[in-house]
């Protein structure tokens, strides 16, 4: 992972193995931004704890919904972009 201006946060694989409009396909047909930047959502804010900004949903959550949004979260933590590396 680079900058992360260049990687789609939903579409392409940059966590994990496979993109996360596939491993979370509710909440993905939920979020508001579905071509935002992985740069543009960290900026926002994506940690659920500290009220990320980057989760905008087309409706309020059901429980097992917001349930899925922290266990995403989770796999983000790990996540650590290099500001000076343009995505490959």
């Amino acid at each position: 992972m680079g900058d992360g201006r260049d990687t789609l946060f939903w579409h392409d694989i940059w966590v994990g193995d496979i993109p996360l409009r596939l491993k979370f396909p509710r909440l993905f047909d939920l979020a508001v931004n579905k071509e935002c930047t992985v740069e543009e959502m960290d900026r926002l804010g994506w940690e659920v704890e500290v009220g990320g900004r980057a989760w905008e949903w087309r409706r309020r959550l059901l429980a097992w919904e917001e349930e899925s949004v922290g266990e995403c979260s989770i796999m983000l933590l790990n996540d650590v972009m290099q500001d000076t590396v343009h995505d490959t």
